[in-house]
C-alpha cells in the first residue's frame, strides 16, 4: 500500500484518464447526434479497453518466466467483447438498418482505449480526431448525398 501513489500508479491513472476523455469526446458527438450510445458508453468502452491492456502489461511483468503466457490474448478478447456489444446494437426498423454506425464507432472507441492503454497517446488522439471527422464532416457529406438523385433513399444507415 505504500506505493499506491507511486510513479507506476500515476502512469496508469494517466493512461486511464486519457482513454476515458477521448472516448467521452466521441460520445459527446453521439449525444449531439441523438444516438443511443453516448458519452458514458464511449468513455467506458475506451477506458475499459485501456484497463485490459494495462492489466495485460502488468501480468507480463509478473509472469515473464512462465511459458505460454501471451498478454495479447486479453487484447484480442476486447475486440471480441466489443463486437458482441456492437452486434446487439444493430437491428432493422421499418426495413432500414439501424445501429451500424454506433456499433462500429464503439469498436473504434475500444481501439482508442487500447492505444491509450499501451501508451500510444499520439495514435489515440489522432484516431479520436479522425473519428470525429467521420461523425461530423462526413455526416454533412452524407446528407448532401442523400438529397441527390443518385442515392436510393430506401436503404439508409443510422
Amino acid at each position: 500500500m505504500e506505493n499506491f501513489l507511486g510513479i507506476t500508479t500515476i502512469d496508469i491513472i494517466i493512461r486511464l484518464l486519457i482513454a476515458l476523455l477521448l472516448g467521452m469526446i466521441i460520445g459527446t458527438e453521439r449525444v449531439w447526434a441523438h444516438k443511443t450510445a453516448g458519452m458514458r458508453t464511449y468513455a467506458l468502452v475506451s477506458m475499459g479497453s485501456a484497463l485490459f491492456v494495462i492489466i495485460s502489461n502488468e501480468m507480463v511483468k509478473y509472469y515473464t518466466g512462465f511459458s505460454g503466457l501471451n498478454p495479447l490474448i486479453i487484447v484480442s478478447q476486447i475486440v471480441v467483447g466489443v463486437g458482441f456489444i456492437g452486434a446487439g446494437l444493430i437491428f432493422t426498423k421499418d426495413s432500414k438498418l439501424v445501429g451500424l454506425t454506433t456499433a462500429t464507432s464503439l469498436w473504434v472507441s475500444a481501439g482508442i482505449g487500447m492505444a491509450a492503454g499501451f501508451r500510444l497517446f499520439n495514435i489515440a488522439i489522432i484516431a479520436t480526431a479522425l473519428t470525429l471527422f467521420i461523425f461530423i464532416v462526413l455526416w454533412f457529406v452524407e446528407e448532401q448525398l442523400k438529397k441527390s438523385k443518385f442515392v436510393n433513399n430506401d436503404i439508409t444507415q443510422e
